[in-house]
């Protein structure tokens, strides 16, 4: 990541690894943050965000990546991503997405509201003040240099749906961070763990250190780190992308400066 705000006089050893963790700007993860809170966000805190949504594309890419190379194609199509999310449920986040990509559209079907009623398909929005999906062409050009970092190609359809997931499920992180700051801890969200039919449910994890906390510390003003891997544990399901993506987001943040 190029964090253009930096002073030359940090940069070093212990910063490079740190801005190069993500493709995504630091200017554009905090300015999703501002769309959704007020609340003062660190930089720590930009770099955990895109962590975490930088793992959670990769994954996409490279389950996208198997199928295709099941089929002899190195370019991959948005049917790869749809297969790859067939073939692991973990990969299924920012679902708000899904209704709004003609990619999706026809697999989820008709959608009803409580009445029973129709929901008409989403419109784009003429506001001024850029929402997850309207501002989804914002991470275009790091979406295209993670899919160059990873060796992959994709069509234009395939570069705009990682774009969207990329936005959307940045946006509910961000969400969901300013929502742990405010109630002071998860105590709202329980843990749903992937289990196959016919297989036993896998034991509990007991390494406290891939567990974000349940109580936080610290005002209610500001978002921390700790906000962040809170909210990955609400967005994504107990399972091994959950636990890469906290421990990757922990690694980046570990010699961080706070601001």
């Amino acid at each position: 990541m190029t964090v253009e705000s930096a002073r030359s006089d940090r940069s070093g050893p212990e910063t490079a690894s740190v801005m190069d963790v993500s493709p995504f700007k630091l200017s554009l993860v905090r300015a999703v943050f501002r769309d959704v809170t007020p609340m003062h966000v660190s930089r720590s805190v930009a770099w955990a965000a895109a962590s975490v949504t930088r793992t959670v594309l990769t994954e996409i890419i490279d389950g996208a990546r198997r199928v295709a190379a099941e089929e002899a194609r190195k370019k991959l199509i948005p049917r790869d991503f749809v297969s790859a999310i067939d073939r692991n449920v973990e990969l299924e986040v920012g679902g708000r997405w899904y209704h709004h990509s003609p990619t999706f559209r026809g697999l989820t079907g008709v959608i009803y509201d409580a009445e029973g009623v129709i929901v008409p398909s989403p419109k784009r929005s003429r506001s001024r003040r850029p929402s997850a999906v309207v501002g989804a062409h914002r991470f275009e050009a790091g979406v295209k240099k993670l899919l160059r970092s990873q060796g992959a190609t994709a069509v234009p359809a395939m570069v705009r749906d990682l774009d969207g997931i990329a936005s959307v499920f940045l946006t509910d992180l961000a969400r969901d961070a300013a929502m742990v700051a405010r109630e002071g801890g998860v105590n709202r969200f329980g843990t749903v763990t992937l289990v196959m039919p016919g297989e036993p449910a896998p034991p509990p994890f007991f390494d406290d250190s891939s567990q974000a906390p349940s109580v936080r510390r610290g005002d209610r003003r500001t978002v921390g780190r700790d906000d962040i891997l809170a909210a990955t544990t609400i967005q994504l399901c107990d399972g091994s992308l959950r636990q890469r993506a906290l421990r990757e987001a922990r690694e980046v943040t570990r010699n961080a400066w706070a601001d």
